[in-house]
């Protein structure tokens, strides 16, 4: 006899959670509104029968995967939806938690939803380290751009030789005086709010560091394997592993390519055939760290100093792929240089096949990792 599965939606918000169930046998009924809290979780399911007999999603979101761990501790199978790719239909203007939950169950049980890859507590504590790292570039950024044009309006310009944001150069700002001391204190503001950045730069790279030091062996060989390319250092491999992953998960070079948002759109129909720019609906952060390395491939190909020792036991395998996306991509930008193509749209396309070397370096890193601990 088939199991008989009951599909239940919910619509997740910070404080509450309004339910709905899509029953076998058609009916889709609203459960009212619980708390967030896991207690007010745990007596719903108790009301509910048995676990086993329920498959419960809801829509990615700001609330992250708590949730998703929490039904999966209490034996519920779970899943966490695409909200961009859920069906709506055409006319429909009328909007409530009761109706998006209830929308859910039916979407969930006629399989009509695209579930999102969950990472486990571990890989999200990196991904929020990594993260937080990317912010804390971003605020330096926007701290030293204040300053500098601050000091540009005022008419101040270091010494000829002397290269911005290094020791010498701060230590010229802090000579700069003006006649007016509303302008002194002005450029101490800006002086005292850009240099605790650095250090808060080199604290979170140093604990990122730490956390790879005691990650699992397969995210620790990914992780070197992927600093054989040339453009990805460290802090750029544990960022990709951090947002993908296992890239096992992935079929195909092509489908991690269309998860970074870095593929053309396209609008054709008929004979009419019109591609635009690119897509963007992936992941950031995964498409910025591969458009940041592909501006390397623009040079020669080449193992410098750097490189080098970031490939030392790297196996020979992912060396020479690294070695080949060198010839390839560098191959690829000149010709599409000499064609007259925008540089920016090179360098997008550049990293988009760049994303298939990381694909087949991460399979390979993986798979060996896998032999390694089976031995």
């Amino acid at each position: 006899m088939k199991e008989k599965v009951r599909f239940l939606g919910l619509d997740v918000h910070a404080e509450t959670i309004a339910l709905a169930i899509a029953e076998p046998d058609g009916e889709v009924r609203s459960l009212g509104t619980i708390a967030n809290r896991t207690e007010s979780i745990r007596k719903l399911l108790k009301k509910l029968g048995p676990v086993e007999q329920l498959k419960a999603c809801y829509e990615a979101g700001p609330t992250g995967y708590v949730l998703y761990w929490q039904l999966a501790e209490l034996g519920v199978r779970c899943e966490v939806i695409a909200p961009t790719l859920v069906p709506m239909k055409a006319g429909d203007r009328v909007k409530t938690d009761r109706r998006d939950a209830e929308r859910l169950a039916r979407s969930y049980r006629s399989g009509d939803l695209t579930p999102v890859w969950v990472p486990n507590e571990g890989s999200e504590a990196l991904r929020d380290q990594v993260r937080a790292r990317e912010a804390a570039k971003q605020d330096q950024l926007r701290a030293r751009h204040r300053l500098s044009k601050f000091l540009l309006r005022t008419g101040q310009h270091p010494a000829a030789g002397v290269k911005a944001w290094t020791q010498a150069y701060l230590t010229w700002v802090k000579q700069v005086h003006f006649m007016q001391a509303a302008r002194d204190s002005t450029l101490l503001d800006y002086l005292h709010e850009v240099e605790p950045m650095a250090e808060r730069v080199k604290r979170l790279e140093q604990a990122i560091a730490d956390a790879v030091q005691v990650a699992s062996p397969q995210m620790q060989e990914v992780v070197r394997g992927l600093q054989a390319l040339r453009g990805i250092a460290q802090i750029s491999a544990v960022t990709l592993v951090a947002e993908l992953g296992e890239l096992s998960r992935f079929a195909s070079a092509r489908q991690l390519m269309g998860y970074s948002g870095a593929v053309p759109s396209e609008d054709s129909s008929g004979q009419r055939i019109r591609r635009g720019g690119i897509t963007k609906t992936g992941n950031a952060h995964l498409r910025r760290i591969a458009i940041e390395a592909a501006w390397s491939y623009r040079l020669r190909p080449g193992v410098g100093p750097a490189l080098r020792k970031r490939q030392e036991g790297v196996s020979e395998e992912i060396k020479e792929i690294a070695w080949k996306a060198q010839h390839r991509l560098h191959k690829r930008y000149t010709r599409l240089a000499a064609a007259g193509k925008d540089k920016r749209k090179i360098i997008t396309a550049v990293g988009r096949e760049l994303l298939g070397f990381i694909w087949a370096i991460g399979i390979k890193a993986e798979a060996s990792s896998k032999l390694q601990i089976a031995a």
